[in-house]
């Protein structure tokens, strides 16, 4: 579904990814874990088309089965092709009901049958998110604003959604209950390109992951594999 080929980031001086290769396989669950500054958070930016300053190439095959080059689209380009992203930090808007902030994920649609049923199935994934749809965004917690911010992604329909950090900042408990419905958006028929530090969860869920430090790419395989390997125990989960 989505192919990166030796993909640079630059911020200024500083290069976040330097030549990176991954694959994304449709329906499945891939993860990119690592430390801060690791160049997590800005492969999935220049997937999402937020980073100006990216080389390389990143191919995404839609919903019609053609191949398009995402390198130089707009972040509202990659929404229509079927890619949604659910931004470290939840950026939710708070002076925004949680049922506006809904529907804004949805601003590209104009089938409103269609956007009041999955307005019903993000309350269906996130119970209390429909006990709260008339309070504003900023009233949450941080565990319901997040479930926010990955009920807006769903929104608008995508194929592929990114999940930037979801469990930053959760209670454990929470963060199960997170990871759970990150299964069940899965098991829905949705790709999952996760970004995270939790590797012990991110492992977990994973199908095939990617270990990122420093911008490169230094391990990769299956989410079974990484968690029994004796240098991803060492560095990322506890020994």
């Amino acid at each position: 579904m989505l192919k990166i080929d030796s993909l640079h980031v630059y911020y200024g001086g500083i290069h976040a990814v330097k030549g990176i290769t991954i694959e994304i396989p449709r329906g499945k669950i891939v993860t990119l874990i690592g430390a801060n500054g690791a160049g997590k958070s800005s492969t999935i930016r220049a997937i999402a088309g937020l980073v100006k300053h990216v080389q390389g190439h990143i191919a995404f095959t839609g919903r019609d089965g053609k191949e398009t080059e995402l390198t130089g689209k707009t972040p509202e380009t990659m929404v229509k092709l079927g890619i949604a992203m659910s931004p470290e930090g939840r950026r939710i808007l708070p002076h925004l009901t949680v049922e506006e902030n809904l529907r804004l994920g949805a601003y590209i649609r104009t089938d409103e049958d269609g956007i009041v049923s999955d307005i019903d199935m993000v309350y269906s994934l996130f119970p209390r998110l429909r006990e709260r749809s008339w309070q504003r965004g900023g009233t949450l917690s941080g565990g319901e604003q997040q479930m926010l911010a990955v009920g807006r992604a769903l929104m608008s329909r995508p194929d592929l959604i990114m999940l930037d950090e979801p469990s930053l900042g959760l209670a454990p408990l929470l963060v199960k209950e997170v990871f759970d419905i990150i299964r069940q958006i899965n098991s829905e028929g949705k790709t999952v390109l996760l970004v995270e530090q939790n590797a012990f969860a991110a492992l977990k869920v994973a199908d095939y992951a990617y270990i990122l430090e420093v911008g490169n790419v230094v391990l990769e395989g299956t989410g079974e594999q990484l968690l029994s390997d004796s240098r991803v125990k060492a560095a990322y989960l506890g020994g």
